[in-house]
């Protein structure tokens, strides 16, 4: 929009909203220093930052008058019911029309992120528990789809069957497939011993796609998956191999911290109860 204002390249113009470049409106002058103005402004606070706030001020004074032919300037096409709305829910349905989160997150995840390929180089070492240069440490960090399954499984997901679930997981390493035999190392698998080790079908494996899913013959490495069948066997979290790699070990579990939700503060009705009552909290 500002590019074509001024009848510059679009990439120039982005180059100006970063960095030390300043404009003041009052010269129509771009500057590498603060020139002491009062309208001398950074070029993102001038194009950006100034706009947004604009909007979203309008917004919340319900300033109607002023925020529809604002609109109609940013190419913002309302609902009728859309601008019968108020406050904070106006604002909030103007940015999403105007500005979406979810192209500005995807565009960020696209632009700045690694690849599988490129992240599990230097990734293997926080991922792998065996050892760092055995055959499994090995097609992790090549993200190798010939090599090895490795898969964790960090979720279960509520299927539409009731009581059942699907396990949703990485790649690392390999491909798994439909129908294919899987090694389930769960939680407190110890190698060399049988103990929360599972050898099972994976019934289907199916891509996640938002709310839907689409059942694929097989998921190679650097992609997400979730599989069918498995739901007996894992409970929250596991790590899966092919049937025969009895030596591999598993993906170091990950470790979440989550602040409680709900606080509630209890006292001892009865004085004399006071040395019983923190063993009865923890029944």
């Amino acid at each position: 929009m500002y590019a074509s204002k001024f009848g510059v390249d679009e990439s120039k113009m982005m180059e100006r909203l970063w960095g030390e470049n300043y404009f003041d409106p009052t010269t129509k002058k771009w500057t590498s220093k603060h020139t002491g103005s009062a309208t001398c402004k950074r070029g993102f606070v001038q194009f950006c930052y100034e706009s947004i706030k604009q909007v979203i001020n309008t917004c919340m004074n319900d300033q109607k008058d002023k925020l529809l032919p604002m609109l109609q300037k940013l190419g913002i096409i309302m609902k009728s019911d859309e601008k019968d709305l108020t406050g904070k829910a106006l604002m909030k349905r103007v940015m999403q029309n105007w500005l979406p989160a979810s192209n500005a997150l995807l565009e960020m995840m696209i632009y700045h992120l690694p690849s599988p390929a490129k992240a599990q180089r230097y990734r293997v070492k926080n991922l792998y528990e065996g050892l760092l240069d055995d055959i499994y440490a090995s097609a992790i960090r090549k993200c190798d789809s010939e090599g090895p399954l490795m898969l964790y499984v960090s979720k279960m997901i509520p299927a539409s069957d009731k009581g059942r679930f699907y396990a949703f997981g990485c790649v690392f390493s390999g491909k798994v497939a439909t129908g294919m035999k899987v090694r389930i190392m769960g939680p407190n698998y110890v190698p060399g011993q049988k103990k929360d080790l599972y050898v099972k079908n994976a019934q289907r494996t199916v891509i996640w796609m938002g709310k839907k899913q689409e059942s694929v013959e097989d998921v190679p490495c650097g992609n997400t998956v979730a599989m069918v069948g498995l739901d007996q066997f894992i409970t929250k979290n596991a790590t899966l191999t092919n049937e025969e790699e009895v030596d591999a070990c598993p993906i170091k579990a990950m470790k979440l911290s989550v602040s409680p939700v709900v606080h509630v503060a209890v006292q001892c009705k009865m004085a004399s109860d006071g040395l019983t009552f923190p063993s009865l909290l923890k029944v």
